[in-house]
């Protein structure tokens, strides 16, 4: 598996690309700078064969039309995010206006849901809390983990935006700390880490 990390936006969203062998990737988080995000795409030679969400939040969602209308492919996205994913109260002033819909299918994910696209099979787990919508998506054959802003290096996402509820995400938290030691970790924001640290040093996970 190759994993380009692009640290987009104001608040240096990690957009990630992976792919097994062109010319398919997976676009996971196109969340600003869509000319950055296509330039990388075109310097590598491929196409997108899917587009993932982790949630809806503006800083994860803001590019993917453009992207999207430039390298057209099917968009997934937990239905109880997209409900509100594309809409007026998604937006954050300066930073970010309302996140335009992008034009295509957008198709729902569901816990448990198993997908093979661009040579690459992943599960997805649903893990609520810093959204009621929130997946992780789980890459068993690669142990890797896409945590979006459910897990970080050494902290969690917060849960004090509108949706976020932090019973739930600690349920969530539950759930991910029974991973492998060695899955490593691509998260929302910051730097990747592996489950095995999370474990020893993670506050929020040692409980």
């Amino acid at each position: 598996m190759n994993v380009e990390t692009l640290a987009v936006g104001a608040f240096e969203t990690n957009c990630y690309v992976l792919w097994a062998a062109a010319p398919e990737a997976l676009v996971i988080d196109p969340g600003a700078d869509a000319g950055s995000i296509l330039g990388f795409l075109g310097k590598q030679h491929l196409t997108v064969a899917a587009y993932l969400l982790t949630h809806g939040h503006v800083d994860h969602v803001s590019a993917l039309a453009d992207v999207c209308q430039a390298l057209p492919a099917p968009v997934y996205i937990h239905a109880a995010d997209r409900t509100w994913a594309f809409g007026p109260e998604n937006q954050m002033p300066p930073y970010f206006p309302v996140p335009a819909m992008p034009k295509g299918s957008i198709h729902p994910l569901e816990d448990g849901q198993e997908r093979s696209d661009a040579g690459l099979t992943y599960r997805v787990l649903l893990t609520p809390g810093h959204t009621p919508g929130s997946v992780c998506f789980l890459f068993p054959k690669e142990h890797v983990l896409l945590s979006g802003d459910t897990l970080f290096a050494g902290s969690v996402g917060r849960t004090d935006l509108p949706g976020g509820d932090s019973r739930a995400l600690a349920a969530s938290l539950a759930r991910i700390v029974k991973l492998e030691d060695k899955t490593l970790v691509y998260p929302g924001h910051g730097p990747p880490t592996d489950m095995a640290r999370e474990k020893r040093h993670n506050f929020f996970l040692r409980g």
